[in-house]
């Protein structure tokens, strides 16, 4: 009876080591490996995402120097914010590729955010005198911004595998329990993502494109106004005329984006008393009428919020260079 004890209780042990291991027998004996059974985040599946998030804010550097190289540079502010944000983005891209550390993948995942937040801010109210519209590539830098956070904050908060030596196993760390699973972490990172993606597209659609100026068969009231001591030509509301390098005395070469940031004047010109030149108007390619002045097509800026601003005078964007309408004195 004493033999069969014994081997019952060694049938028992045995067979409670066997639930705790796996493969063969004798793996245990060999060192053999297993995972932990809790939802985890696997290396390759971890590399991935580093990949995946680095080259996601390399898209986005790129983006933001050839704004910068296009035009940005010129924009007090604004032009070395870019320049910034492209230079901490490609490093922080080469960090996430060549550490695995969680918090440098975290620090990539709060900087796309907070690049994103920026742009959403600018378009909403203006940064350091300066308003941003929705176009294609801010649009397109806001997608790919919202895409690096969401794999690097999987990455980065996501519980990874550990391997296990087999046999008995050992109770999990209180610390361990509490961490989320990667489910866990994946849809709230996808909650995130949409919100922030519902926010761009808000922001996109409230600014939208510029208050429709006034009706072809309608008038432009032209007045002047000393700035920065000179005369120059502005709206009825006192807002700066600018006149743009590309153009031709018959053609404007801003259309799209460019209308966006510089809204034409469209109609025919009534010139108060003071006005000298030459006020006729052209076509777009649309059919509207625009207001040119000495030969050169007129418009607004959006960097300017009221009358005695001339923020867009000597920039070069959209594709060329821009100057404030001065009337000769």
């Amino acid at each position: 009876m004493a033999t069969d004890s014994a081997g019952t209780g060694a049938g028992r042990r045995a067979g409670r080591s066997s639930r705790h291991t796996s493969g063969a027998p004798g793996d245990w004996a060999r060192g053999a490996v297993t995972t932990s059974a809790s939802p985890a985040l696997s290396r390759s599946w971890r590399l991935a995402l580093r990949i995946a998030g680095a080259g996601l804010l390399a898209a986005s550097a790129a983006i933001h120097l050839d704004l910068y190289l296009t035009g940005y540079r010129t924009i007090p502010t604004i032009g070395w914010l870019f320049l910034l944000q492209a230079i901490a983005a490609f490093g922080l891209a080469v960090a996430v590729l060549a550490s695995g550390r969680r918090i440098v993948a975290a620090a990539g995942a709060a900087f796309a955010v907070a690049t994103l937040g920026g742009y959403l801010l600018s378009m909403r109210v203006g940064l350091f005198g300066f308003t941003e519209v929705p176009t294609t590539a801010g649009m397109a830098a806001g997608v790919i911004e919202v895409a690096a956070f969401a794999a690097l904050a999987v990455a980065a908060a996501a519980p990874a595998s550990r391997p296990q030596v087999g046999g008995p196993a050992q109770p999990r760390p209180a610390l361990a329990k509490r961490q989320p699973s990667v489910p866990a972490v994946a849809a709230a990172a996808a909650g995130v993502s949409v919100l922030a993606l519902a926010l761009l597209g808000a922001a996109a659609t409230q600014a939208g494109s510029p208050a429709p100026q006034a009706a072809s068969r309608g008038a432009a009231e032209l007045k002047t106004a000393t700035i920065g001591g000179a005369t120059v030509l502005t709206n009825a509301q006192g807002l700066t005329l600018y006149w743009f390098a590309p153009d031709t005395a018959g053609r404007s070469a801003c259309y799209g984006d460019c209308a966006a940031y510089w809204p034409p004047v469209t109609g025919s010109p009534a010139a108060v008393p003071g006005v000298t030149g030459t006020l006729t108007t052209i076509h777009r390619s649309g059919g509207q009428l625009q207001t040119t002045y000495n030969g050169h097509p007129l418009y607004t800026y959006i960097g300017d919020s009221a009358p005695g601003q001339a923020r867009g005078n000597n920039l070069t964007l959209n594709g060329g260079l821009w100057h404030e309408a001065t009337v000769p004195g």
